[in-house]
């Protein structure tokens, strides 16, 4: 099963009312129609893209360390996900499927980390709960995804219906702003440029991981010649 076949499922188990949390139609409603606000703003056409160079950062891992973009680099192409939280199922259905391609990446060469608005704690349940082998890094404030173009500020009927879900972003996040990322897969050459480039305004629909594989075989070969 592909991760999007496997995220439709959990919509529809979602929006169908099978979970034991059951949304009523004008929770649905806010939902569809933020997602569609976000769509029609262009902000995801105005994002980093493939041929751009990807910014510079150094951001800490779940356990305080600094993780920094040129020592990356320094041992391979990265592919660098964005995500919004731990309390996103669909982000955490989509992790899954990136444990699962993690050795299918690295046996191409590659490198494989995830970065949230979240704080480090949240970083490392994220891990637990996920049973991830790759690095989870916390992007304060989500300059990071500021910088790639992908960050946005929640509209605040949207806002009001995660408070009333449970969803504490502030806490979550250490940040007042209810700003998030848009979800987002970056593959990033050691030469700093980006070689491929998927950023979803629709948080519900995401590229399958195999994508990747191709992407990081042109680049193995170009630097190979």
């Amino acid at each position: 099963m592909t991760l999007q076949n496997k995220l439709d499922e959990f919509r529809t188990r979602f929006e169908s009312g099978q979970l034991p949390f059951k949304p009523t139609p004008e929770q649905l409603e806010i939902m569809k129609r933020a997602t569609k606000e976000l769509i029609d703003s262009g902000l995801a056409k105005r994002a980093l893209k493939v041929g751009d160079t990807a910014p510079d950062f150094a951001l800490e891992d779940a356990d305080g360390n600094f993780v920094r973009l040129e020592e990356l680099l320094a041992r391979g192409p990265l592919v660098l996900s964005f995500y919004r939280g731990v309390w996103c199922p669909y982000c955490n259905i989509e992790l899954q499927a990136l444990e699962a391609a993690r050795n299918a990446i690295v046996d191409h060469g590659a490198q494989l980390v995830a970065v949230s608005p979240q704080t480090a704690s949240n970083s490392r349940k994220s891990q637990r709960d996920n049973r991830l082998g790759f690095p989870i890094l916390s992007d304060p404030r989500s300059e990071l995804a500021a910088a790639f173009g992908i960050r946005f500020q929640m509209p605040d009927d949207l806002i009001e219906l995660y408070k009333g879900f449970g969803n504490n972003l502030p806490l979550v996040n250490d940040d007042p702003s209810w700003r998030l990322p848009m979800p987002a897969r970056y593959v990033i050459g050691t030469n700093r440029a980006i070689a491929y480039a998927e950023v979803s305004p629709d948080y519900t629909r995401r590229p399958d991981p195999s994508v990747l594989l191709p992407v990081l075989d042109r680049l193995r070969k170009e630097q190979g010649r």
